[in-house]
């Protein structure tokens, strides 16, 4: 069945955006469901809320997400960050909240619980995160958008970071959404066209501790929401091309305190060994079907094979050519897949690098 090409008719909305709420505020609680996306629903308030505490706690059929029986199907939403709203704009909010049970037990999907735990337990270390999110845009018929029908652009080498008819697709989108990160407040640090055609990347941080995952999950929202508008569609399969392209990544790049310092290289080596280690538990958590990326090619490591190297991005770790050079600063994770959730991301590194709870 082929699918539907309507697209949000957005000029006509315009006028009704612009009537008078009477006060009234639209709150879009949004929370990632069963299946590692983003559910969102609409609630009404009586005024502009000061905090997050001013939030009300909601709830949603959890069986239709993948996060709950029939039998016993509200979830609970309790808010944790709101951003302002670049779609309706005004006093009206997107509030990201986490998912609980009924019997008082955080969801079995609710990463982020876990992840602020960590966080807590290690704030005296203020880790850093800046997170590289890769994705790739899809026409209404499943294409990658742009491409030959039926065909195959030329191979890879004009895309990244390219400007051009033919060698960069859908600026627009990539503009709208990161225009519409700045607005909601996300700390959004850059854009860049990717190695493939159709595949560009956003960067979000630096962010402190628990953040990060605030942050991306609400970057990921802004862009399916964005991306609507223009009946183009989002992946973050981690090798949405089979063959001779480049996969998606979600790059992370690490530091405590003591690593930004002077002889912080001493942390960065110690933290990189600890990360030897566990390799295995790292990838049960770095996203679904990243055997398809980390293959040893495509600026990718093996899946099966930790590595570390300065300025090698053929390596599971990365150590910045400028940090070698000055002794100190981050390293980069290269093993994330671009589908990874960041809370898993960034829980489990504080675990390994600086311990659990």
């Amino acid at each position: 069945m082929a699918e539907s090409t309507t697209i949000s008719n957005t000029a006509n909305l315009l006028k009704y955006l612009d009537l008078d709420q009477k006060g009234i505020v639209q709150a879009e609680y949004i929370w990632i469901d069963g299946s590692n996306g983003v559910r969102s629903k609409t609630k009404t308030l009586e005024k502009a809320p000061t905090s997050i505490e001013d939030l009300p706690e909601w709830n949603f059929d959890g069986s239709s997400t993948a996060q709950a029986p029939g039998e016993d199907s509200d979830v609970y939403l309790r808010p944790v960050a709101m951003f302002a709203d670049p779609f309706r704009r005004g006093n009206n909010i997107l509030v990201l909240a986490e998912c609980w049970n009924s019997d008082g037990a955080p969801n079995k999907f609710n990463y982020r619980h876990e992840c602020a735990k960590l966080m807590e337990a290690h704030k005296d270390q203020k880790p850093w995160f800046g997170l590289e999110q890769e994705y790739t845009l899809f026409d209404e018929f499943g294409n990658p958008y742009g491409w030959p029908k039926g065909g195959f652009p030329g191979p890879q080498g004009p895309y990244y970071c390219g400007v051009g008819t033919g060698k960069v697709y859908c600026r627009d989108i990539v503009e709208a959404h990161y225009r519409a990160c700045l607005f909601a407040g996300i700390k959004i640090s850059g854009i860049n066209a990717e190695v493939l055609p159709s595949q560009w990347e956003y960067q979000v941080g630096p962010c402190l501790g628990i953040e990060m995952g605030d942050h991306l999950w609400m970057s990921r929202y802004l862009l399916h929401r964005v991306a609507e508008e223009f009946g183009v569609k989002i992946s973050f399969h981690p090798k949405p091309i089979p063959g001779d392209w480049n996969g998606s990544g979600l790059h992370t790049n690490v530091s405590t305190e003591a690593m930004r310092k002077e002889g912080g290289m001493k942390h960065i080596e110690e933290a990189i060994h600890k990360l030897a280690k566990r390799h295995k538990e790292h990838i049960a958590v770095y996203g679904d079907d990243n055997t398809l990326r980390l293959t040893g090619r495509h600026e990718t490591g093996s899946i099966d094979a930790f590595s570390f190297g300065v300025a090698d991005r053929g390596s599971s770790i990365r150590i910045p050519r400028s940090c070698a050079k000055e002794g100190f600063g981050y390293f980069e994770d290269r093993r994330p897949a671009s589908n990874a959730c960041p809370y898993q991301i960034t829980g489990i590194m504080i675990e390994t690098i600086c311990g659990g709870i």
